[in-house]
């Protein structure tokens, strides 16, 4: 079955009551009658009310830019799954770059968040990607296929039905420098392989976005290779034209 593809917006520490509300109005005129593509957006964790008021009788879907590994109890300023779920948030974005840079998780804490988010009946978006020095230093697929392990081995293959992976190349985030259609399709066509090798159901369905200074100038290219299943969308996601535009570019270019 052909995978449909999914954008998705982190508006990462971005926002506002009064912000929230427009942007999702913005979206909502921009993207009517817009179909063939799935479309989520992350505010931040503050805003998941707002959003979720905003958005009723919207096609897009909420998710939020973190979780805890816990449930309920003496975690101050954590957020748990069922807090999450409590404002309908769907896809949940974990692992990504900022949070391993400036917040230390390892491979197997997020490993952990993976799992928290699966038994919630909630979507992971992983976030896998190398710096600027592991991709010099020619280990792209090493980094991509350790992140992945790391859920791979606690969860097994199977973890990655209904699962979304981000393949984000921290060099290219917020750097405006964003990876070449053809260098993403690479890496994106290594991670499927990847899974494939032990699981080719598994990989057939999994969604895999690529992140990294997308905008609606880049978009359109990137989706039109086979392995680029639709984006997770920085920057260019506080602009309803623009983050409509690669939606757009999604639908189009994928059906």
């Amino acid at each position: 079955m052909a995978r449909r593809p999914l954008v998705m917006g982190n508006w990462k520490l971005n926002g506002s009551k009064a912000f929230t509300q427009e942007l999702i109005a913005g979206l909502n005129a921009e993207l009517a009658g817009v179909s063939g593509c799935d479309v989520a957006i992350a505010p931040p964790v503050m805003y998941l009310a707002e959003a979720e008021k905003a958005l009723v009788g919207s096609q897009i879907a909420l998710g939020a830019q973190n979780v805890d590994v816990n449930v309920q109890g003496a975690f101050t300023g954590d957020i748990s799954t069922a807090m999450l779920k409590d404002f309908g948030a769907k896809y949940i974005i974990i692992g990504h770059s900022e949070r391993r840079t400036y917040h230390k998780e390892s491979d197997e804490f997020i490993a952990k968040k993976f799992a928290a988010l699966k038994e919630a009946g909630l979507v992971p978006v992983l976030c896998i990607g190398e710096s600027e020095a592991e991709n010099e230093a020619g280990k792209t697929e090493e980094v991509c296929a350790r992140q992945i392990d790391a859920v791979i081995n606690v969860l097994g293959v199977e973890a990655f039905n209904g699962a979304v992976i981000a393949y984000e190349p921290i060099w290219a985030i917020g750097t405006g420098k964003s990876a070449t259609p053809a260098q993403a399709q690479a890496v994106h066509a290594f991670i499927r392989a990847h899974i494939a090798a032990k699981s080719q159901l598994v990989a057939d369905q999994v969604i895999i976005q690529y992140g990294g200074s997308v905008n609606d100038a880049n978009a359109a290219e990137l989706f039109t290779q086979p392995d680029i299943d639709g984006a997770l969308v920085g920057g260019a996601s506080l602009k309803a034209p623009a983050f409509a535009a690669i939606v757009k570019a999604a639908a189009v270019a994928k059906n």
